[in-house]
């Protein structure tokens, strides 16, 4: 691996990615989840949840597994990794949600806003903001259907990689709730782009 960009904590980015191109996103200290989000080139097509649950019939996601489009075609195809684990489970953390879960009353970073600006900067409009696939992050779900956020399982160094199955638009954010990333401190995540 050659000089990887680094997401700074709470921060995130956009790039665009060719088909056939694979994204590794890396965890550089461990316990660190991230959202990805995935539009189509033009923006007419946006990662969907929903057809990803519907077509791999399973809520947890890993090696050999497809993301796929809100118009059913294949994004992205998760081709190594060292987590085991992902899902689509959780909205992204906004500011909404600090308000309404935590009593915070001033800005404080979030992968709503990362993922739009990212998106803006990559010149498309992201609203209405689909479901990100939630990269690292260890949601359990306990026997009376209750979702519980774990410590993520990643280690210093961990990553898996995404192959692009068409060309797109990729926003990343480092979450920064300290909540998904095992109560602690959250970090960086870093990323690299294989041509």
């Amino acid at each position: 691996m050659v000089n990887p960009e680094v997401i700074p904590a709470g921060h995130g980015v956009g790039l665009r990615l060719r088909r056939g191109e694979q994204i590794r996103l890396i965890d550089p200290h461990g316990g660190q989840s991230g959202d990805l989000l995935a539009f189509s080139h033009d923006g007419a097509e946006r990662l969907s949840n929903g057809c990803t649950f519907d077509y791999g019939g399973k809520i947890y996601l890993s090696t050999g597994d497809v993301l796929w489009s809100d118009r059913s075609n294949p994004m992205l195809t998760i081709v190594a990794d060292a987590v085991g684990r992902h899902d689509f489970l959780y909205s992204s953390c906004s500011i909404e949600m600090y308000r309404m879960q935590y009593g915070v009353t001033e800005y404080y970073a979030n992968c709503y806003d990362n993922l739009c600006s990212a998106m803006r900067e990559l010149g498309l409009e992201p609203a209405p903001l689909p479901t990100a696939f939630n990269f690292f992050m260890n949601v359990e779900i306990a026997a009376d259907g209750r979702l519980i956020i774990a410590p993520p399982k990643s280690r210093a160094g961990d990553s898996m990689i995404l192959r692009a199955e068409m060309d797109l638009a990729i926003a990343l954010s480092a979450c920064p709730a300290s909540g998904c990333n095992g109560g602690g401190a959250t970090g960086p995540l870093a990323f690299e782009v294989i041509r």
